[in-house]
């Protein structure tokens, strides 16, 4: 064991510990494993979703006192950076183990500081806090979550005054204030006075410009009784998704009672993420049992949507992150210029290893597209910069994250889910289905077909293993993917691009980040980075060709789907 470990460890044993912790950690310092090892060997600190981690005791865990470190850090940040003295900060939470238990330590922090709180009276979706961050006037927010994350984890994800989660050099200033300071340095004697519980009057005001985003309420009047079925896997989602969906005007709204008990445990999935088959199986066996149209499921903190339709067959089918992204964005842009809303001055945003259909979409309107970092923080950090100067009107990633209008400042599986609903009714009154628009995108734009692989890696030696394979792709690229010549390189680490064909570098202009991309002469792209939120690392594989006729979708997406299972071979997946 290693020695600064130990000492780490039995730092945690001092008087500035209550006794249940001290306790605990001295169980770990007798059994001297890899559990102590996992508890201590480093700090928790923000990636692309903030703090997460698993809950216990120890500086790499989530517990009363890296939550209330986070805390106290953040706090001191805001006081020395901003420039009103009345101090605000907006705090939610989700249905996790212990989330209501860190929202409140992290209430009582910072009114112990004078801060002004709006601490939500119960569960709530994390784009609320968002939108209330900047209704509300404050400084910043907190919401305690995990998000999609296994049981076993929590997090604190940490939004600035424009309702965004922190980017730099927010989050590596708020990471530096928090390593100056020892347990002793939190202020945990809570101002019961400045605290205030909001909830339904935040809830209504959201719910209002929700509905004000709508584009087609004639065709949701003339089809409100699509048969829907949502489930919110246990989660924040059962607060708000049905009333938006109702305020919407659909009438027919079923919910898998099952998964509407908030439970922290997420008793009837393996994992509460929608990006998964098997969270959205309960969902759809109800949708068959009543014959649904439409299947809806949002992960515990609703900032995330996962959906079914039916195909030609009348079965369930699950679309992925990019092609419900598709739908949305498709939709959103044709009623934009049926409509005569569009100037010439809008744009949408997409991530890095997000389909590229987008571009192509959005360029046939006359849209411009901006492509960021994968973390929905930077989505909204160019929404920031174009302000009265752009018009934003969606944004997504490939990780079933999305975004409408600008009231909210990340992605919103609440507006989410009123507009796939809409986006249903608007079509199927024209006796058109999801699936049929998905084909006429391809038909007209080019049919993409991208697949997700992630290697969990867990633990101190899955960071290093992780480490290996992103330096051996690095310093040793393939020259060749499925018999094609890689062409292009990005290097987000290193900020190049590499024009293999024309022996050309020039520089990429976004903030570094540890992801590759390979470019392929048949266009294929292939994406590499290490999970932000998780012990993954992720490959990201985009294959396209044309669709000339729609009556060879079938064997188009056959042999799409043959050169995506050639790549992972030779990817040794």
């Amino acid at each position: 064991m290693e020695k600064y470990i130990i000492e780490k460890a039995k730092y945690w044993l001092s008087s500035d510990f209550d006794n249940e912790t001290k306790q605990k950690v001295k169980k770990l310092l007798n059994k001297n494993d890899n559990n102590l090892i996992e508890s201590f060997y480093k700090d928790l600190e923000f990636g692309t979703g903030g703090l997460r981690g698993i809950m216990g005791v120890g500086t790499n865990k989530m517990n009363k006192y890296t939550v209330g470190l986070a805390a106290q850090g953040f706090c001191n940040y805001i006081k020395k950076t901003a420039k009103n003295k009345n101090h605000k900060i907006a705090i939610a939470y989700d249905s996790r183990n212990n989330s209501k238990y860190f929202a409140q330590i992290s209430a009582d922090i910072f009114s112990a500081n004078n801060f002004i709180v709006y601490l939500f009276s119960d569960l709530r979706p994390t784009p609320e806090l968002s939108f209330a961050v900047r209704h509300l006037s404050c400084n910043g927010g907190i919401v305690i979550t995990a998000s999609h994350n296994p049981k076993e984890y929590n997090g604190f994800k940490a939004y600035w005054n424009d309702g965004a989660q922190l980017i730099s050099p927010h989050d590596k200033n708020v990471i530096s204030e928090v390593k100056k300071l020892k347990i002793k340095d939190i202020n945990f004697s809570a101002k019961k006075e400045l605290i205030n519980i909001i909830g339904e009057d935040i809830d209504n005001i959201y719910l209002d410009k929700i509905k004000s985003l709508s584009l087609s309420p004639n065709q949701i009047k003339n089809q409100r009784n699509i048969k829907i079925v949502y489930t919110p896997l246990h989660g924040t989602g059962i607060t708000l998704v049905p009333k938006a969906l109702k305020n919407l005007g659909f009438k027919n709204v079923n919910i898998v009672k099952e998964q509407a008990i908030t439970d922290g445990n997420f008793p009837t999935v393996e994992s509460p993420n929608p990006e998964e088959k098997s969270a959205l199986e309960m969902a759809i066996k109800y949708a068959e049992n009543i014959n649904a149209d439409l299947v809806l499921a949002t992960d515990p903190d609703a900032d995330r949507v996962g959906i079914a339709i039916k195909d030609k067959n009348n079965k369930f089918i699950l679309l992925n992150g990019n092609q419900t992204g598709t739908i949305i964005i498709n939709y959103i842009l044709s009623r934009w210029k049926e409509n005569n809303k569009l100037t010439g001055k809008e744009y949408i945003v997409k991530t890095i290893v997000t389909t590229d259909l987008l571009t192509k979409i959005a360029h046939s309107y006359n849209v411009d597209i901006f492509n960021v970092l994968t973390g929905f923080k930077y989505i909204a950090d160019i929404i920031k910069k174009n302000e009265n100067k752009k018009t934003f009107i969606a944004g997504g990633e490939e990780s079933y994250g999305y975004l409408a209008g600008d009231f909210v400042r990340d992605k919103d599986a609440i507006i989410s889910c009123s507009l796939i609903a809409e986006a249903f009714a608007f079509y199927a009154d024209k006796n058109k289905t999801i699936l049929d628009v998905l084909t006429d995108i391809y038909k007209t734009y080019g049919f993409y077909k991208e697949t997700l692989i992630s290697l969990v890696k867990k633990g101190k030696t899955g960071t290093e293993e992780i480490k290996k394979i992103m330096d051996k792709l690095r310093n040793n690229p393939p020259e060749k993917i499925n018999n094609h010549n890689i062409i292009k390189i990005y290097d987000y680490q290193k900020s190049i691009k590499l024009d293999l064909k024309n022996n050309k570098s020039t520089k990429i202009t976004l903030p570094k980040s540890n992801v590759l991309q390979f470019i392929t002469s048949d266009d294929t792209k292939i994406s590499i980075r290490p999970s932000g939120t998780e012990p993954k690392i992720k490959f990201y594989i985009s294959v396209n060709t044309k669709l000339k006729n729609i009556n060879e979708f079938d064997d188009v997406n056959n042999n799409l789907n043959n050169k995506i299972e050639n790549i992972k071979k030779e990817l040794k997946f």
